[in-house]
C-alpha cells in the first residue's frame, strides 16, 4: 500500500462532520505536540491551568519516527509517520484550522521578473506544502511558526516573498515575531507566527496576545531540578572544561552561556545532546560544577506540563523538545485566532 493511500486507509473515518462546538484542527511538522498541546489545552503549567479550548485535533504528521513516538505517548488523536511531499493533500482530513511549524532551511531567489523565491534543497520547499494543503482544503484559518532568522534570510527577501505564497493561497495575512518569555514560559525564545484568515472580517478582528510577563519573566531557577536529583551524568568532565580553556576563549560565559537562573533561559535548541561546551548551547552552574539540562528540565523550559511522556532516550528527547513550539505561547495564540474566528 503506498504512503498516501496508507493515509487514507487511517484517516477514512476522520472525514466525518466536525464535532459540535468543535474547531477541527490538522498538525504538519508536527514533532512532539507542541503546537498541538497549545492548540488543545487542558492542561498545567507552573500552577496555571490553561483551559481546554474548542478545538479537536483530527490528524497529525510528522516526519520523524522517533519523535512521532512521543506525540503517539501523550495524544489520542492519530500522529502518521511520513513525508507530506508524498502525500495526496487531498487525503488528509477535513479541517478548519491547519497549524504547522514548517522546516526553514536553504532558500534562494530565482533570478525572475517579478523574482521568486527558489530553493537550495528539498527542505527549503516545505512552506509550500502547507500553502497546497491550504489550497485544497480550504480551512478558516492557518497558524504557521518559524525562526527569527526567516525574517533576515537572503538579506531580507524570502520573507515577503513566504507571505505572497500565503496570501495567494486564499489568505489574509497577519504576523508577528513574539518571544516565550512574555507569555509566561521560562525561556527567550523568539519565533515567527504567521496567521491567515480565509474570512477578512476574522482577521480584522485578530489581535495577537498581549504580553503578560515582559516585566516580570518566569526565571530558570523555578524549573531546575534540585541538584541532588540530577545525575552524574549530565555534569561536564574537568576534561572537557580544560578543553574549553585550550580552545581560543578564556571566558566561559561568552561560549557555554551559563545561564543565570534568575533569568529566563536562552534558547534550547535541538542539538543539546552533543554535550559540547564549544557550542552556544545553555549550561548551568550547579555547586560549582557545570552541566547540561536535564530532558525534563528542558520540557519545563519549554513549559509542557510534567505529565508530559519523555521517551526516555535522551538523544530523541532533547531533538523532539528543542524543535517544538511551547505550548503555553501557542495556547495564547490558539486562544486569539478562536475568538477572532467565533
Amino acid at each position: 500500500m503506498s504512503f498516501s493511500a496508507n493515509i487514507a486507509d487511517k484517516l477514512t473515518k476522520r472525514q466525518a462532520a466536525k464535532v459540535e462546538g468543535r474547531i477541527r484542527v490538522l498538525s504538519l511538522f508536527s514533532g512532539c505536540g507542541g503546537m498541538d498541546l497549545g492548540a488543545e489545552g487542558g492542561f498545567e503549567f507552573l500552577d496555571t491551568f490553561y483551559e481546554r479550548l474548542p478545538t479537536q485535533i483530527v490528524g497529525a504528521l510528522e516526519l520523524d519516527p522517533r519523535v512521532a513516538d512521543i506525540y503517539k505517548s501523550n495524544f489520542s488523536s492519530q500522529c502518521l509517520v511520513g513525508d507530506i511531499r508524498e502525500m495526496d493533500e487531498g487525503m488528509l482530513p477535513k479541517h478548519d484550522l491547519l497549524i504547522g511549524g514548517f522546516p526553514c532551511q536553504s532558500f534562494s531567489i530565482s533570478a525572475q521578473n517579478p523574482p521568486r523565491l527558489g530553493h537550495d534543497d528539498e527542505r527549503g520547499r516545505l512552506y509550500f506544502e502547507m500553502c497546497r494543503v491550504l489550497q485544497h482544503h480550504k480551512p478558516e484559518a492557518f497558524v504557521a511558526e518559524n525562526v527569527k532568522g526567516l525574517l533576515s534570510a537572503n538579506k531580507g527577501k524570502a520573507f515577503p516573498l513566504i507571505l505572497q505564497e500565503f496570501e495567494a493561497s486564499g489568505y489574509v495575512i497577519k504576523w508577528s515575531l513574539l518571544n516565550a518569555a512574555d507569555f509566561g514560559v521560562p525561556q527567550r525564545r523568539n519565533r515567527v507566527f504567521i496567521i491567515g484568515f480565509k474570512n477578512s472580517l476574522h482577521a480584522s478582528r485578530f489581535r495577537f496576545p498581549e504580553p503578560l510577563t515582559a516585566n516580570s519573566p518566569i526565571p530558570l531557577g523555578q524549573i531546575l531540578q534540585p541538584a541532588d536529583t540530577v545525575p552524574d551524568s549530565f555534569y561536564f568532565s574537568e576534561r572537557a572544561i580544560k578543553g574549553l580553556s585550550d580552545s581560543r576563549t578564556t571566558n566561559i560565559m561568552k561560549k557555554g552561556r551559563v545561564q543565570d537562573d534568575t533569568q529566563p533561559c536562552f534558547t534550547v535548541g535541538a542539538h543539546l545532546a552533543k554535550r559540547s561546551l564549544n557550542s552556544t548551547d545553555p549550561v548551568v552552574l550547579t555547586n560549582g560544577r557545570l552541566r547540561m539540562f536535564t530532558p525534563r528540565e528542558v520540557a519545563r523550559i519549554q513549559s509542557f506540563p510534567e505529565n508530559f511522556t519523555l521517551s526516555n532516550v535522551k538523544s530523541n528527547d532533547y531533538r523532539a523538545l528543542g524543535n517544538a513550539v511551547p505550548p503555553v505561547l501557542m495556547w495564547h495564540l490558539t486562544n486569539a485566532v478562536i475568538k477572532a474566528m467565533t
